[in-house]
């Protein structure tokens, strides 16, 4: 039995109380219908985690107007009434089994690789992504040069991110989560070599976090003060792994202050596809997650290698984070909580149940096979 670890423990998150501190970080799954409505399917997956003990679920990254913020085919939307309809479903199911829910707002701007309503992408610059799109959610070969936007483009992301809030507060979600982090969009603003702006939103640290700080007080304005809203930030990018903040601890202090004065919740600071301890460290023995909890007095969710319940532990134990978010570990045990609780051993996470695509119907094909008899 393994029920004296921190994260069985309740938590408090930006007015959500939490049976435990265990998350289920945000995974794109591209398995929505192709308007952008979830799916049934979708329903049972964030419902299984509920019922695995999770006491937090945080979303795949849902698009947020009809313009240029979607991302992937398939991806889920937050923009009509049939969208919002059908994500109460999922929040009802989840409140059902206990566990509570914050949907993840998302703008894919430069990284976009499929937008059934734009042909072209838009970015704070006309920076060609590095890197080449992503196969396992549908993409092939390099990222073309966005569009520069313009003030009218930036106001219009403003208001579906505002208005997208709205609308899942109106669904039932505990939250939401502002993406700001993974190489796109509200992180390109962030991303010195993505950002060559010379307005109010290019230049220095201070400006480049704007458009995120701006986000957060336009969903207050919209959602209400009393509405949970969280930010995702992280240093790397789905298509730049060895990325970090040019300016370290300093620019993280700039960046935290500016999304604490803007109303945030809580701070998400994920890190991609690596351990956490690897992008984590700063200057001076800092943490780039303790330093959030330092300088804005928020709940914090430590991301990356949390399936090592060893790590985890340390995370919450010596100040770190206050909640752990598991990504792929969660898909190999969505019942990670209870079998935490009972001292049951984790299964190791296998990459073929993302193969050819991430999609729920892969893996359960994948989970069919693996259960199949020898």
């Amino acid at each position: 039995m393994c029920a004296s670890h921190p994260a069985l423990l309740p938590a408090l998150v930006g007015g959500i109380d939490l049976a435990n501190r265990l998350a289920v970080a945000p995974m794109t799954r591209v398995s929505a219908a192709q308007d952008g409505t979830p799916t049934a399917e979708m329903a049972d997956y964030y419902a299984g985690f509920a019922d695995g003990g999770f006491g937090l679920l945080i979303t795949e990254g849902t698009y947020t107007d009809t313009a240029y913020s979607q991302g992937y085919l398939n991806q889920p939307g937050i923009v009509t009434a049939r969208h919002a309809a059908a994500w109460r479903d999922i929040a009802d199911r989840v409140h059902a089994a206990g566990a509570r829910i914050v949907l993840q707002l998302m703008h894919a701007g430069a990284l976009s690789q499929g937008n059934r309503y734009r042909s072209e992408s838009v970015g704070p610059s006309a920076v060609p992504p590095i890197g080449e799109k992503m196969p396992e959610y549908g993409g092939h070969g390099p990222w073309p040069a966005p569009r520069a936007m313009s003030a009218d483009d930036i106001e219009e992301a403003v208001r579906g991110f505002a208005a997208s809030a709205a609308r899942a507060r109106a669904a039932g979600f505990d939250g939401v989560e502002v993406h700001a982090a993974n190489g796109y969009l509200l992180d390109q603003f962030l991303t010195d070599y993505t950002n060559r702006r010379d307005d109010a939103y290019g230049g220095p640290v201070a400006n480049r976090v704007r458009l995120t700080a701006e986000v957060v007080s336009a969903i207050r304005a919209e959602a209400g003060e009393d509405f949970c809203v969280g930010v995702r930030l992280s240093q790397t990018k789905v298509n730049d792994f060895v990325h970090r903040w040019r300016g370290g601890a300093h620019d993280a202090r700039i960046i935290f202050a500016a999304l604490a004065a803007a109303g945030s919740s809580y701070l998400h600071i994920a890190s991609e596809g690596r351990d956490w301890i690897e992008t984590a460290r700063l200057d001076g023995g800092l943490t780039i997650t303790g330093l959030a909890r330092q300088v804005t007095g928020l709940p914090v969710i430590a991301n990356g290698g949390m399936h090592d319940l060893a790590q985890a532990a340390q995370v919450l134990s010596d100040g770190h984070a206050d909640v752990v978010s598991v990504a792929r570990g969660a898909l190999a045990n969505p019942d990670l909580p209870r079998r935490l609780a009972e001292g049951v051993p984790l299964e190791e996470f296998d990459h073929m149940m993302l193969q050819p695509m991430a999609t729920l119907g892969n893996a359960r094909l994948w989970r069919h096979a693996a259960e199949a008899p020898a």
